[in-house]
């Protein structure tokens, strides 16, 4: 009988099935409020970008501690610069869905956790938009927009 080879085995498992990130990934800073073993899975999974994930939820939190009751969302000056278009939330909100998609399930499920809990906290205090742009309904491929672009902007 033939003997498989490991990248074969790698691949019938899966890219993280049963695995747990390696003992180096340990001592490497912690990511926001992750506990350290989604800390660890962030960046063994995604190397070099568990540092914006932190930068991004801090983004989020400091909109949500803004005084008053109600937030309304600021577009962004400039929204094809990269790092002006993170002054619009619904932005750094689909960023940080990108990134969460992108995590080993350890990471995913304690990124989840923690984005719900916000979630729920910006649902509470925005205006759903009673009109919203088109461009708020579908991106430029067509596809629906999540339910953080339907809220209400200083501008309307």
């Amino acid at each position: 009988m033939p003997r498989r080879r490991p990248g074969a085995l790698r691949a019938e498992r899966g890219t993280y099935e049963d695995r747990r990130p390696p003992a180096w990934t340990r001592p490497l800073p912690p990511v926001d409020r992750l506990p350290p073993d989604a800390a660890a899975a962030a960046h063994w999974g995604r190397p070099g970008r568990a540092a914006e994930i932190a930068e991004l939820l801090g983004r989020y939190r400091s909109f949500l501690r803004r005084p008053g009751s109600r937030l309304l969302l600021g577009p962004s000056p400039c929204p094809g610069c990269p790092g002006c278009a993170r002054d619009d939330i619904a932005v750094v909100r689909d960023e940080l869905a990108d990134l969460q998609r992108a995590l080993p399930p350890v990471a995913r499920t304690a990124l989840g956790r923690v984005l719900r809990g916000l979630d729920a906290q910006f649902l509470r205090r925005t205006l759903p938009d009673p009109d919203p742009p088109a461009d708020r309904w579908a991106d430029w491929r067509g596809r629906p927009r999540a339910w953080w672009h339907q809220r209400l902007y200083e501008d309307t």
